[in-house]
């Protein structure tokens, strides 16, 4: 009996060990890779953390405490869907009341500004990550094999005015674009 229990707590313990730390996977350009952990759940406060602005300066997410807030996050501007989705996002939940949009990527904030005027786009914020190791380390959003590795992944996370996670959706496929609607209408 001793044998059996001893033996159940060493599968339970694997088991729950795998679950922990094994890497969630998401496929670029039609390769499985990893990323470096796990999106924040749905229901926990949002992990702060600094990104880089078009002028250079630190903005942290904290600062945005009392506006609900979405966070679209992807690989980089200079690919077309990453492009659509900063248009797409532009358009319809900047124009929600008390809402800021934040389109996050390790691009330089010189390549998002000029992406951004180019393109006419006033109603989103781009904040590079490119040296934000808060956001790598909390988010687990990082690409860490591939053609990609270092690169974030797509992703879209909504918070509420307390800072909340209340939406979350990781693309699996980094060539495909987000769910729009659901993360809108979360904010309705």
């Amino acid at each position: 009996m001793k044998k059996i229990s001893l033996l159940a707590l060493f599968l339970l313990g694997s088991m729950s060990y795998n679950t922990t730390f094994a890497q969630e996977r998401v496929v670029t350009r039609g390769i499985e890779v990893a990323i470096n952990g796990y999106m924040p759940e749905v229901g926990v406060m949002a992990p702060d953390f600094s990104a880089t602005d078009k002028n250079m300066n630190e903005v942290n997410l904290s600062s945005f405490r009392g506006k609900s807030v979405v966070l679209n996050i992807f690989p980089s501007l200079d690919t077309p869907t990453c492009a659509l989705s900063v248009r797409q996002f532009n358009a319809e939940a900047a124009s929600l009341e008390n809402t800021v949009v934040f389109c996050i990527s390790k691009d330089l904030p010189f390549a998002q500004s000029r992406f951004c005027s180019v393109e006419g786009l006033e109603k989103v914020i781009p904040l590079s990550v490119f040296r934000s190791e808060s956001f790598d380390n909390n988010y687990g959003l990082i690409i860490t094999e591939g053609p990609l590795r270092g690169l974030s992944t797509r992703a879209v996370i909504v918070l509420d005015e307390s800072g909340k996670i209340i939406y979350r959706q990781i693309i699996r496929n980094v060539s495909e674009e987000p769910d729009y609607r659901s993360a809108v209408e979360i904010l309705k």
